[in-house]
């Protein structure tokens, strides 16, 4: 299908964003192959995509973005002999593997067929020459065959997380960040928040975490994970940047409520240690995690906090199965789990 400017909004047609927690059809990836951004680390970033793999394809679909027919082959090879399947491959070619910030957000309307948006990239504030990812909302529209809505804003779908009953979660530093939409103020965006994700209630947070190249995307800093619950980073080393940022985030957590006017039952999650490569501070936070239909896929960082940012969610999710995932090569590319992660939701009924 084409990709339009609605006449009418979604949200008055009656689409809204649903929550991660939602049923899925199916989840998008694309396969790494970035040797600029991981000149070492490609081996183990595959291992981390194989396993994640591994773990969603029993509760959903996982479709997969490749360059070309060669790379589509080899991976098939190395899933056929975990006996892994429930796979679909797309040609299509990307620069990067960070599908939730280029990939399209997606939209559901009881009795009626899903649709998505496709939001302008400028890769970040227009830090990399990323032009293949900007066009791929286009080519999975038209896989898909569903309505596709064109939206005039820069958006990345890390920089926003909402519980699916209509309150919404983000950063001043990224939203409203010049490198985004210069001309645009914080009322029209949450205008075309409202418009475009059927939201309500908008909540915003401050800054996001050190060495975050995003510009301080929310799933670095906090997550809904029920309509009523949010788990936050928090940072216990006093004086440090995270810990005055994040303690500032929470400060305004606790005095948010959502849609209905209800305080939100708030977590704290661990943070892990200051992680670098050089001089650099690499962006590691268990905030970064994806739901999908039958697991939670938690970042691990071979720290002594792993097993208890892992309790946590066995806790908040009892009924699906946690999988830790090595996430320190791929932060090496400044993103983790939730990163490269975008969720297609079923039909809704």
């Amino acid at each position: 299908m084409s990709i339009h400017n609605p006449q009418q909004t979604p949200a008055q047609q009656g689409y809204r964003m649903p929550a991660e927690w939602e049923p899925h059809e199916a989840t998008w990836l694309a396969w790494p192959h970035d040797l600029e951004t991981w000149p070492n680390e490609l081996e183990q970033v595959e291992a981390a995509f194989i396993q994640i793999i591994e773990a969603l394809h029993a509760g959903e679909k996982v479709r997969i973005l490749v360059d070309d027919r060669q790379t589509e082959e080899r991976v098939r090879q190395q899933l056929k002999e975990r006996s892994v399947t429930n796979v679909l491959f797309h040609t299509i070619e990307t620069n990067s593997l960070w599908t939730r910030d280029y990939g399209p957000i997606f939209l559901t309307q009881k009795g009626k067929k899903k649709a998505l948006i496709h939001w302008l990239f400028n890769a970040w504030g227009g830090k990399y020459a990323f032009d293949k990812d900007k066009l791929v909302p286009a080519e999975i529209a038209k896989i898909l065959n569903v309505e596709a809505f064109r939206a005039d804003l820069v958006l990345e779908g890390g920089s926003i997380d909402v519980n699916g009953k209509g309150t919404l979660m983000t950063t001043e530093e990224c939203l409203l960040n010049l490198n985004r939409n210069p001309h645009v103020n914080q009322k029209q965006t949450e205008q075309f928040l409202r418009d475009y994700l059927g939201v309500k209630k908008i909540i915003w947070l401050g800054k996001g975490i050190e060495g975050d190249d995003t510009d301080g995307h929310i799933d670095e800093v906090a997550r809904f994970v029920a309509p009523g619950k949010i788990v936050i980073s928090s940072d216990s080393n006093e004086g440090s940047y995270n810990q005055r940022i994040l303690s500032e985030n929470l400060e305004r957590l606790k005095r948010e409520t959502d849609q209905d006017g209800k305080p939100f039952d708030l977590i704290k999650l661990p943070a892990p240690r200051k992680i670098k490569t050089g001089k650099f501070t690499l962006p590691a936070s268990y905030t970064n995690f994806y739901i999908g239909n039958t697991c939670v896929l938690v970042p691990k960082f071979n720290d002594e906090h792993d097993d208890q940012a892992i309790e946590i969610f066995r806790n908040l999710f009892p009924e699906r199965k946690i999988v830790g995932i090595s996430a320190i090569p791929l932060i090496y590319g400044q993103g983790a789990i939730h990163c490269m992660t975008q969720p297609e939701p079923a039909d809704a009924a």
